[in-house]
């Protein structure tokens, strides 16, 4: 697998178009830092890291657990979330330049010198990156 964000996406858009509970996601530390953005943004519920034990003669391998999050009657909280910068095409974007999801209603999820954040929140501190994912 070449891109890991991508397959991380996937699994959740996966997910909520089935209306599972909740979705299993192999452990990095980028991973970790978008899942900890999707919760303080309201887009999921909760998220946990766990160690699954898959059947004999095999390693141990750290998951992060999502817990998916459905309004009052059943709709997707998530309508859309979709990779930006692929390893095949870097996009960036300068501080002044990062432009806004949905006319402000989705959120860009950038990975800065300062470390993981979101659009609204690298205008603020006054830093650019590279966009990984948007989500609406």
């Amino acid at each position: 697998m070449t891109d890991s964000i991508a397959d991380m996406l996937s699994r959740i858009r996966n997910a909520t178009a089935t209306g599972s509970k909740r979705v299993d996601v192999p452990a990095s530390r980028l991973k970790v830092e978008i899942a900890r953005i999707l919760q303080a943004e309201g887009y999921i519920r909760a998220f946990e890291m766990v160690d699954v034990v898959p059947e004999k003669g095999r390693a141990i391998r750290p998951v992060i657990r999502i817990q998916l999050k459905y309004g009052s009657r059943g709709e997707n909280v998530i309508s859309g979330i979709q990779r930006v910068s692929r390893p095949g095409r870097r996009v960036y974007f300068a501080r002044d330049n990062v432009p806004p999801v949905l006319a402000g209603l989705g959120t860009s999820i950038l990975t800065t010198s300062r470390g993981v954040m979101t659009g609204r929140e690298a205008v603020r501190v006054g830093v650019g990156g590279e966009v990984l994912c948007n989500v609406w």
